[in-house]
């Protein structure tokens, strides 16, 4: 048997002298073959050895074995040169399966041994690599040591410039900040509407866009220079005129120009900060339709980002299941009620989703259940394959056939089926543009597209309930006499019978606070 062993210095063969050991040996045991020298001489031999040329072979050759889907040329050559052509009939022990196969496959006269015995015999032959090789190459442990730490070193580099996770750390990089800045932004934005607010409050209210406000400030500045300032490109007439109307009459207090200069600089930090983010925005959507086109097709460059970034990758998105994307984002909520034994979420970072908003709230579960399925499948086609082409339709224009992606046929599906749980025709609006996402809804019946006109009987006064009592009493009153002497007897009959009862169940200390009552009553009788 011939045990084929790779190194970060080349390839070589060791032959086992004795197999009888390796078959009727316990596996555990075969270590004690590699123990002193001389049992090593006696176990195996060196039967063939061959270097690598320079570090470019070693490396192409150490990514074919770790990837297993090809031989390398190198590999094939060395077992061409010292078996196939030798005409050799021992069997060749190789650690890895695959390996084996893509040799069986090459050069089928090989028999190919891969089990628990070849494995310990390659963990024997790694510790005592150097010793064994020494005899015939000038080899000492320095110089293999740095030959295995700078392949080592070079394979980590490949990984790290070519690993798929790379570009998905852009994303998640961009999404992080982009959530920060609109922190940082509204946080700014408030502080400069009450800073400037002491000088001209009522601005506060006619002007509402964050963005406007510091432009109106760092154009117009004090107050009283409404006059001499043109705000038409910066608000619309009807909100100028009432703006400087109500400058004429503010009742803001005064500020020095140190005051208004830094006043001013902190609205163009917020211009700035809002700038940036549109273009932080722009990038990350060019990223989301470049990465992963079907996911933001169906969800949004935002929603496909925050899965994205919670998930850690877009591989890991891939993995989950529907039911865990659909839940993604709600896992305090989600353990929570395991703890409470309470309803689970029934979706967390997919209800911003333009589906799921279009949704009635009766009904957004359901939607958000289909369209995590949807977004899995297109998740899954974004991360392993390479173009993600779907079943090709017939056009009625003399065209034969047109391509069509994954992600459009899942949207179909998803307005069929959020149609038929409405009842209704629900058109959703604004599938690729996250942030602005709206929904518009066509009613059927015409008695939805009538207004509510207004009735006095849907009011709710105070008191009412109050009335309707007194007003049941009057009718009570007003009733046959007969049945209120009946009534009345009974309740003569009744009354004692009761009062015996309220003296059993009171305590002592009633009774005397009931006595004292009744003979200061009679001492106020007696005087008058």
């Amino acid at each position: 048997m011939l045990i084929l062993f790779e190194s970060a210095v080349g390839y070589s063969l060791f032959k086992v002298l004795d197999e009888e050991k390796i078959k009727t040996a316990n596996v555990d045991n075969i270590w004690k073959e590699f123990a002193t020298q001389s049992k090593r001489s006696n176990f195996v031999q060196l039967h063939a050895f061959e270097a690598f040329k320079d570090m470019e072979e070693a490396e192409d050759a150490a990514k074919c074995l770790g990837e297993g889907e090809k031989l390398h040329k190198s590999l094939s050559k060395f077992v061409k040169k010292h078996v196939i052509k030798k005409k050799l009939s021992d069997s060749i022990g190789v650690i890895d399966a695959r390996i084996g196969g893509l040799l069986h496959s090459k050069y089928d006269q090989l028999s190919i041994v891969s089990d628990s015995s070849i494995l310990e015999c390659h963990r024997g032959l790694r510790e005592h690599f150097i010793e064994l090789l020494s005899e015939i190459a000038e080899l000492d442990s320095s110089k293999a040591d740095a030959m295995n730490l700078g392949l080592s070193h070079v394979l980590s580099r490949h990984k790290i410039q070519f690993s798929a996770e790379k570009v998905d750390t852009m994303i998640i990089q961009a999404i992080a900040l982009l959530d920060e800045l609109d922190k940082e932004i509204n946080i700014y934005a408030m502080r400069v509407k009450e800073w400037y607010g002491w000088h001209f409050p009522e601005m506060t209210k006619i002007v509402v866009d964050n963005k406007q406000y510091c432009r109106v400030i760092n154009a117009m500045g004090f107050r009283k220079n409404w006059q001499h300032t043109d705000l038409s490109s910066i608000l619309q007439e009807d909100v100028e005129i009432e703006l400087k109307n109500m400058a004429k009459i503010s009742m803001g207090s005064d500020i020095t120009q140190s005051d208004l200069d830094n006043i001013q600089c902190l609205a163009t930090q917020v211009l700035e900060l809002s700038e940036y983010r549109d273009e932080l925005f722009d990038y990350l959507r060019k990223r989301m339709t470049a990465i992963a086109p079907n996911l933001t097709y169906m969800v949004g460059e935002l929603v496909g980002a925050r899965l994205l970034s919670h998930a850690g990758s877009l591989i890991n998105l891939a993995k989950y299941p529907a039911s865990t994307v659909q839940i993604l984002g709600a896992e305090k909520a989600l353990f929570r009620a395991l703890k409470t034994k309470a309803d689970t979420p029934k979706y967390g970072l997919i209800y911003h989703a333009a589906f799921v908003n279009a949704a009635s709230q009766m009904n957004k579960a359901k939607i958000a259940r289909t369209l995590a399925c949807k977004t899995s499948l297109a998740a899954r086609v974004d991360a392993f394959c390479a173009a993600s082409i779907a079943t090709k339709e017939e056009t009625d224009v003399s065209e034969s056939t047109a391509e069509k992606d994954v992600a459009s046929g899942l949207w179909t599906k998803m307005e069929q089926r959020i149609n038929y749980v409405e009842g209704r025709k629900v058109e959703v609006m604004s599938k690729s543009l996250a942030g602005g996402v709206r929904s518009k809804h066509e009613f059927g019946t015409e008695s939805a597209l009538t207004p509510k006109t207004y009735t006095e009987e849907q009011d709710f006064v105070l008191g009412q309930k109050r009335k309707e009592k007194e007003e049941a009493d009057d009718e009570e009153e007003q009733g046959p006499p007969k049945k209120k002497q009946k009534v009345d007897e009974t309740q003569q009959q009744q009354a004692p019978q009761a009062e015996q009862q309220t003296e059993q169940e009171e305590t002592p200390k009633k009774k005397k606070k009931k006595d004292k009552k009744k003979k200061k009553k009679k001492k106020t009788e007696e005087s008058t």
